[in-house]
């Protein structure tokens, strides 16, 4: 689901989850293709390590479950890219109000309300299935609500006038990354798993590389 927009190398990309699996590789493809990232994140030392304080990557420490924390992150950007995402049934992850409302409805809600007017791109990164959730094996990743509420982002986002693409990964694999530097990151690859298949509907089951996710969004962002 897209509407047209330029953002050329050299602009401004806000990445929130830019320390997630899919978050950190696109961070890095977008670095090497010479834009200018913003990283929001709320662990600002971690960031930093991980990018090796790349001359062209800003860290921003904010929380997207905080509104408040959000105008001054997103002033002068070009473009968005939301990352962000939690697992689909209770783990580790959930620890500290990270369960799916407040990962996948609460805080891409409230970026969407901060984003400028001004913005040429939001690419957000949701799933497959969000449209399929009650049928299964769908209804049972949903047992939580998490595809229900990145349909309810995803809505959201198609409703608020601003140039947007929404891409539906399947199943991801490969990663997450949780250590690696730079060069590291930008060396991956996603092995055996090169063919892309695309489909415009929410219609495609099987997996999807996280390396190959993140190489498809600075093509999205231009």
């Amino acid at each position: 689901l897209a509407k047209c927009a330029v953002v050329e190398p050299g602009s401004t990309v806000l990445v929130a989850g830019a320390t997630g699996g899919v978050g950190q590789l696109a961070t890095a493809k977008l670095l090497e293709r010479g834009y200018k990232v913003r990283a929001l994140t709320r662990k600002p030392d971690k960031t930093k390590q991980l990018f090796s304080n790349h001359p062209n990557l800003e860290v921003a420490a904010a929380d997207l479950r905080q509104p408040e924390t959000l105008s001054a992150v997103v002033s002068g950007v070009d473009a968005v890219c939301c990352c962000t995402g939690t697992t689909a049934f209770p783990s580790n992850r959930w620890e500290g109000n990270n369960g799916p409302r407040p990962t996948d409805y609460d805080g891409p809600h409230n970026l969407l309300k901060a984003c400028p007017k001004s913005l040429k791109r939001f690419v957000f990164v949701t799933s497959a299935g969000v449209e399929r959730r009650t049928e299964l094996p769908w209804a049972i990743l949903n047992t939580f609500g998490v595809l229900q509420f990145k349909r309810d982002s995803e809505m959201a986002l198609e409703a608020s006038g601003l140039p947007f693409t929404i891409l539906r990964p399947s199943r991801l694999t490969d990663g997450p990354y949780t250590s690696y530097d730079l060069n590291t990151l930008l060396q991956a690859t996603s092995g055996s798993r090169q063919e892309v298949v695309l489909s415009a509907t929410d219609s495609l089951f099987g997996e999807a590389s996280r390396i190959a996710v993140a190489g498809v969004l600075p093509e999205i962002v231009v």
